[in-house]
């Protein structure tokens, strides 16, 4: 038996439903994952399954064992103590749902915890739900922080397995090393194996990327959208984007120290803008904060505030 199938147990008769549709001739479910973990600025990803799984709810079709996959004394578990007993214990979870999109359309949603340990197993596993259930190509997003303005369009970084897959979109990035994480992993490990798939991180205000940005969410499902053509509710989350963007203003408006770093921003913003289309994609030079001066400033402002930050 492969070693990778002890990570998992599969719900047997929501696979059949799956299975039998896809031998009448539908194609196949497509697969999006979003696991919390690594780097999430604005919690894009989590924010982004969240609004799946409420919007649309779910079927369990995969739950991986988190006992085997979890690091819990590097990455504890929160328990509630009521009074004189433990009344609570939020248990671990990674799995695979089932879900179907605003026109009916099923696709599969891998959510939950990172997992600390085994990733070569772990993307066995899910490299078996990925041939069993003839999934044509796996999603993954996630929020990365970036020197922009919450005031501009949100951008994005895509990559995938085969270029003709993103070549609608801009390489913001050369060649640069950065710290593996299990969905970078699992992108490139279906790659070898022959399976399409890609991934969409989107540029989150650095000042804000330890708030929720429900903006960043709708950005990173709107792509998810296009790239394969199921439909997620994305105007769903537009109240949510607009009232916290509403809130940052505010605070933002607030304090000048602030405003200038903002101004600073979209005018770096605004410079980078209008060099797309020369022959250097190079923003002109200006005198400007650097990121982490414009980050211990926004900082000083919210202790200001008592330590509330933008919920962006």
């Amino acid at each position: 038996m492969n070693e990778s199938q002890d990570l998992y147990t599969v719900d047997e008769d929501v696979a059949r439903e799956l299975i039998a549709r896809t031998a009448a001739g539908a194609p196949g479910p497509v697969l999006v994952h979003m696991v919390r973990g690594f780097v999430d600025a604005g919690a894009a990803g989590q924010g982004a399954a969240e609004h799946l799984t409420e919007r649309f709810g779910a079927q369990r079709l995969v739950t991986f064992d988190a006992d085997q996959l979890v690091d819990y004394r590097s990455r504890r578990p929160t328990m509630t103590f009521s009074s004189t007993h433990w009344s609570d214990y939020d248990e671990p979870t990674l799995a695979v749902d089932v879900v179907r999109d605003g026109e009916d359309v099923p696709f599969l949603l891998l959510h939950g915890v990172e997992p600390d340990v085994q990733w070569e197993r772990f993307a066995g596993a899910v490299r078996d739900v990925v041939e069993r259930f003839a999934v044509p190509l796996t999603v993954g997003v996630h929020g990365i922080p970036m020197g922009v303005p919450h005031t501009r369009p949100l951008g994005i970084t895509a990559h995938a397995t085969r270029p003709e897959l993103v070549a609608e979109h801009t390489s913001w990035f050369g060649t640069v090393q950065v710290p593996a994480s299990v969905s970078a992993l699992l992108e490139y490990r279906l790659g070898t194996w022959g399976h399409d798939a890609m991934g969409f991180a989107v540029h989150v205000p650095h000042y804000l990327a330890q708030s929720a940005c429900p903006r960043a969410s709708q950005v990173a499902l709107e792509h998810v959208e296009r790239s394969t053509g199921l439909e997620l509710d994305t105007p769903g989350l537009e109240e949510a984007a607009r009232d916290a963007v509403v809130e940052v203003d505010r605070q933002v408006a607030a304090s000048e120290d602030v405003s200038a770093v903002v101004r600073a921003l979209e005018e770096q913003y605004d410079s980078f803008a209008r060099a797309i289309g020369r022959t250097s994609l190079l923003a002109e030079s200006a005198d400007l904060p650097t990121a982490d001066e414009l980050g211990e400033q926004f900082e000083r402002f919210l202790a200001q505030q008592g330590g509330d930050g933008p919920r962006l």
